[in-house]
């Protein structure tokens, strides 16, 4: 049933809060996506999800050395469930040594520290430093594949497969511009202090220095990451996010020319999301929304809100254009559990969906006594 007219009251009030410091910028036009010379790209708000420019960003494409942003979340994952540390010591097997493409130059048979190898995987994209941690988590390269597929198909990576975990060409190992981004937001989120890898510049092994790939660390300050990822038949590519005030980007351009292009089509997808668009906490977790009747329970009102933080993206002054309503079941019986889902937040903007999540019971409720049951079950029948 659709919301009474109390409860939408309440739900608007609140929304209007949020507008006060959006509501002296003047609406704007905003223009078309700048042309992006890309096989495939993606430009999405890191909280909302929102995307705010793609072309073709579902299409299944060669990743190159994108693939190691899934290597690296397997690596975070494991060190945070204390199944492999920092300063263990992984001897380099010959595979990992001869393992072509770019190099962190670890020799065979030495014994090399996980925080150097994820160092040399993240920052000279070092094929060598990847296959030992890979072996290092799972015993072999093939084992880790399998372990990689397992979490792509646990992320709903619906254009993801891999054959290894470097990148190198291989039929049957692609990736999409949206996955990609997909897996960087996961990193972001679940390992913010493993991500911060991504922002080194420069990193030595073997008495050999070489830089970080992703040349906008260099050149636009807002960013902080992630990955780069080159082959001759995947071209140039790169997964950047930047952050400026409260609001994250990811941008992904997939096969372009140079190194300097696929830096300078980035940029301009970064430059239009931050100029165009803002990004607005709406609600907050675990605050109540509204209150409704619970019948036959030991407590008679229930405080409904949301599991998580609701993001909305839209363009840049035009924040008083969204409209939030509640739907909520009908009639709410005891008992009930805490997160039970019991309705819907929508949020609209310009009669175009932006946001819907579920509406949740933010505490348990038992069920009444005897005479409390029975007394209610009177009631709902005239209510």
């Amino acid at each position: 049933m659709k919301l009474p007219k109390l409860y939408q009251r309440t739900l608007l009030a609140l929304l209007a809060l949020f507008a006060v410091s959006a509501a002296s910028a003047a609406p704007s036009l905003v223009p078309a996506v700048p042309a992006i010379d890309a096989r495939t790209y993606l430009l999405e708000d890191y909280e909302s999800g929102y995307t705010i420019a793609e072309q073709d960003a579902d299409k299944r494409i060669e990743p190159a050395s994108l693939t190691k942003l899934m290597t690296a979340y397997i690596v975070f994952h494991e060190l945070k469930a204390g199944n492999i540390h920092l300063d263990d010591k992984v001897t380099i097997s010959e595979k990992a040594w001869r393992t072509p493409g770019s190099r962190t130059f670890v020799e065979v048979g030495s014994k090399v520290d996980v925080e150097h190898l994820l160092k040399g995987m993240i920052v000279q994209s070092g094929n060598d430093a990847t296959v030992a941690l890979a072996e290092h988590v799972a015993g072999g390269e093939d084992a880790f594949v399998s372990l990689m597929n397992k979490y792509a198909d646990s992320m709903g990576l619906k254009n993801t497969h891999f054959a290894n975990a470097t990148g190198l060409p291989h039929p049957d190992h692609y990736s999409s511009a949206r996955d990609l981004a997909k897996i960087a937001g996961s990193i972001i989120r679940e390992f913010p202090e493993y991500y911060k890898l991504f922002s080194i510049k420069e990193f030595s092994y073997n008495n050999i220095s070489q830089y970080n790939r992703n040349k906008l660390l260099w050149h636009d300050e807002r960013v902080d990451g992630v990955k780069t990822g080159h082959t001759d038949s995947a071209g140039y590519c790169l997964v950047a996010s930047a952050k400026e005030d409260d609001m994250r980007l990811i941008a992904v351009v997939i096969g372009t020319k140079s190194e300097d292009a696929r830096e300078a089509e980035d940029q301009k997808l970064l430059n239009y999301g931050f100029r165009f668009y803002q990004t607005h906490r709406l609600y907050s977790a675990d605050k109540p929304l509204t209150t409704v009747r619970v019948w036959k329970g030991d407590t008679e009102q229930l405080s409904l809100g949301l599991k998580k933080d609701l993001y909305v993206t839209v363009p840049r002054g035009q924040y008083n254009s969204l409209n939030a309503s509640m739907v909520i079941d009908t009639t709410i019986t005891a008992p009930v559990e805490k997160g039970q889902q019991l309705g819907t937040v929508k949020v609209v903007f310009k009669d175009h969906s932006v946001a819907e999540r579920p509406l949740v019971s933010l505490s348990s409720i038992a069920e009444g006594g005897l005479w409390q049951r029975l007394t209610d079950e009177v009631q709902m029948l005239f209510h």
